[in-house]
Order: C-alpha cells, then sequence, then structure tokens
C-alpha cells in the first residue's frame, strides 16, 4: 500500500517563532485531503539566528510538540515536523528533529549528530547521540538532519535494521544544491531506500537556501522535485518496493562488514 507524502518547502523568518507557526499552518491549510505523512524543513521555528537562541529556543520543545500536535490531530496526518532549537538547559540546546502521529502523539525525537561548522553550529548547539529510527504507518523509517547525509556510514548504520524509508529535513544552501541532489540519489541506491527530503528556500542575512525539496525511490528514480519557491511537493511512496530492489540486487546479504576496518 502507497503513502502519499507532502513536503512543505517553506520560507523561514529569520529569529522569528510567532511567524514561523503562523506560515506552517497556513501551509497545513492547503494541504490535499488524502495525504499520510506531512515533512517540514530544518529550524522551522527559529531559522539560524543562532545568536539568540537564549531567547527564542524552546524550552523542551514544548510550544512547537504542543503546535504541531495539534495540528496532526486537526488533519489527521503524521507530522515529520522539521527540526527546532531545543533548549535542554541554560547552556545545552539541540538542533532535534521530531515525528508526530495523527493521534497527535510524540513518537521519535533525534538530535543532529553532526554539527556544521561553516554555519557556527558547534559554537551554539549540542551533538546528539541518538538514532533516527520510528515506524509510521508499520514501516520502519529514519530521520536526520541536512549535514548529516555527508556521512554515509551514518546512514548504512540506521538502513541495517530493515529501514525503508529515510526523511531528510535541511536548509541546505543554494551554492552547493548539486551536492544536495547527488547526495540524496546516492543515499537512496546504495541503501536501496526511498529518501524524503525537505530543504527550506528563501534567505536569511548571511545565507541563501536552494529548495530542490526531492522524493527520491530505492532504484535512484526521482519520483517528484521542487523548484526553488515555496511549495508543498507531493509524491506516493511504496515501502514494499523496497524489499523487492533489496532482492533483486543483495547489496545488504553481500556486505563484508568484517573486512571494512582497517588494521
Amino acid at each position: 500500500m502507497g503513502l502519499k507524502v507532502a513536503l512543505c518547502q517553506i520560507d523561514i523568518a529569520f529569529g522569528d517563532p510567532k511567524a514561523n507557526f503562523k506560515k506552517v499552518e497556513a501551509f497545513f491549510q492547503q494541504i490535499e485531503k488524502d495525504v499520510d505523512i506531512v515533512v517540514l524543513p530544518e529550524l522551522w521555528t527559529t531559522g539560524y539566528d543562532l545568536t539568540r537562541l537564549d531567547e527564542i529556543a524552546d524550552q523542551d520543545g514544548q510550544a512547537s510538540f504542543a503546535y504541531i500536535s495539534q495540528l496532526a490531530k486537526k488533519y489527521q496526518v503524521h507530522v515529520v515536523a522539521g527540526s527546532i532549537a531545543k533548549r535542554l538547559s541554560d547552556t545545552d540546546v539541540t538542533n532535534t528533529l521530531f515525528v508526530v502521529n495523527r493521534e497527535g502523539k510524540v513518537v521519535k525525537e533525534y538530535s543532529k549528530a553532526h554539527l556544521f561548522r561553516l554555519m557556527d553550529e558547534e559554537k551554539h548547539l549540542i551533538e546528539g547521540n541518538d538514532n533516527g529510527l520510528f515506524e509510521l504507518e508499520n514501516t520502519l523509517s529514519a530521520g536526520v538532519i541536512c549535514y548529516d547525509i555527508r556521512f554515509p556510514e551514518w546512514i548504512r548504520t540506521q538502513m541495517l535494521a530493515d529501514t525503508k524509508v529515510l526523511y531528510v529535513v535541511a536548509e541546505w544552501p543554494k551554492p552547493r544544491i548539486d551536492h544536495w541532489r547527488a547526495l540524496l540519489i546516492s543515499r537512496a541506491i546504495e541503501n536501496q531506500c526511498y529518501v524524503v527530503a525537505c530543504n527550506r528556500v528563501g534567505a536569511d542575512p548571511n545565507n541563501e537556501f536552494g529548495g530542490h525539496s526531492i522524493i527520491v525511490g530505492p532504484w535512484g528514480e526521482i519520483i517528484a522535485e521542487a523548484n526553488d519557491e515555496e511549495t508543498i511537493l507531493y509524491g506516493e511512496i511504496e515501502p514494499d518496493k523496497v524489499d523487492e530492489v533489496r532482492s533483486t540486487i543483495p547489496i545488504f546479504t553481500d556486505r563484508r562488514p568484517d573486512i571494512y576496518k582497517l588494521s
């Protein structure tokens, strides 16, 4: 059975959570009725206003979790709710992806494992140490954040659990949008999985973002791709197809982990 996904490729108001909450709700109002899963981009509440996290980070994620929970129940959709700046203490903030099911329950949190130094993440955020695995509609999936996709060993680690869908949420800069596409297609081919990747558009004081949210199938085929403007990108994924592809070329069976460590 197929699952219909909707990727909300939005511009993000720099350091203005209230404006961004309104933007997200406006997009939810436009989503087609038969959608199963909605995906949001990275740091959609604040953008990369990292120097003001002491003012705008969400304490324990409470406001963001409650808001998305309400939307999930209202529209009866699962939400891979992008990521937020989640305050853990006076000094510790994580870049945290979270997933909410149709009943409004938070079923997963994943904090970005690889911090991106070119945008000063390591100066304002702390790394996460847990995997991104979760289940929606009886389908094992994984969620990662932006820079994580440059670490194929991290993605493969999560695919070894017979994971069928990789969700990626991002604020990927426009100058490297070719890398974005190539990396996502590669992650789909080498792991024989669906890749559902939501990027933002627009600009902040320091960066311009490239959009091109994309849905890639387990053969590496492009199912749907957006341009660099605000839009909702729709596509259908068929998790059962992953098993078919993996049985055709048995990459996982033919792995040789015993020789993958240099002595």
